[in-house]
């Protein structure tokens, strides 16, 4: 909601100060400097990018405005069922979780986390790391190595979006030079036989071309860009929260540090407190029990 206020805010203050200098809202409406602004970004961005990103980046663009898909409570429940998934792992060995690894819905051990059971990529993630470890050829280095290898190629591939956002973001004004290039062309070969007005109108609507790409790539393309940037850090942390905790228990750690390790990571903002996550786990263990 907050990225539809900042877009609100730009508007109303670049066109309420245009106005209050005694401007007029329709000299700023061209049609055709908007095609051509717009058209020339939106063409050299399906040309320099594979499809797969162009998907990736409309789709970021939109619902980067419904904010992080992890919450505060969705990173408690993800501690959670780390801490089951340990916890079962010292009382009964790594075998007894290999049946629900090869389920397709993650079996019973995932049944009551239907959020994270959604996530398809989070959910490939946690059952190879643990299959890694069922399979028991791994030390601890390599483990970790292993994983955040893995983890800098989501990362890059979950950023790639908002890169090519904002390359076009970069773009805009140039194109927005482009259109008004081409308003002075159109205005130099109408002077023969015109009067003042038309030649300032023609000379205004080019301006206007260079008006309009800066305002678009500064304003609109670039905030998007840079929102699409902080959700894609913010997806890749629940990742980093897995391997932290699973990493810590193949070097020897109890479960309960292995997720103090992992809660650790989160940022202070959707971090539990000691407290709160203690007593979800505790709670979480009476229920079980």
């Amino acid at each position: 909601m907050i990225q539809i206020i900042g877009s609100f805010v730009v508007v109303g203050c670049v066109a309420g100060g245009f106005i209050l200098e005694g401007g007029h809202i329709l000299a700023l409406w061209h049609p055709t400097e908007i095609l051509i602004i717009v058209g020339a970004a939106l063409g050299a961005f399906m040309t320099s990018n594979p499809p797969k990103v162009c998907k990736a980046a409309f789709t970021g663009a939109i619902s980067f405005v419904k904010g992080p898909r992890y919450k505060r409570d969705d990173y408690v429940a993800l501690l959670k069922l780390l801490y089951e998934i340990l916890v079962k792992i010292r009382k009964e060995g790594l075998m007894a979780i290999e049946g629900d690894l090869e389920a397709p819905d993650g079996g019973a051990l995932f049944k009551n986390y239907p959020r994270i059971v959604a996530d398809h990529h989070l959910m490939d993630f946690i059952r190879d790391c643990l299959r890694l470890m069922v399979g028991g050829s791994l030390d601890p280095h390599e483990l970790e190595s292993l994983l955040e290898q893995e983890l800098e190629t989501h990362h890059q591939e979950v950023h790639e979006p908002a890169g090519a956002v904002q390359k076009v973001a970069d773009a805009l004004p140039g194109f927005g030079i482009v259109a008004a290039v081409l308003g002075i062309v159109n205005t130099m070969a109408s002077l023969e036989g015109a009067d003042t007005a038309t030649i300032g109108h023609k000379v205004g609507a080019a301006l206007v071309g260079t008006f309009l790409g800066i305002l678009v790539s500064y304003g609109f393309v670039g905030p998007i860009a840079a929102g699409m940037t902080h959700q894609a850090n913010a997806e890749t942390k629940a990742f980093e929260v897995v391997k932290m905790a699973l990493v810590a228990t193949v070097r020897g750690y109890v479960p309960a540090v292995a997720i103090e390790f992992a809660r650790k990571l989160l940022c202070t903002d959707i971090r539990p407190t000691f407290g709160d996550l203690e007593a979800e786990l505790k709670g979480k263990a009476k229920a079980a029990a």
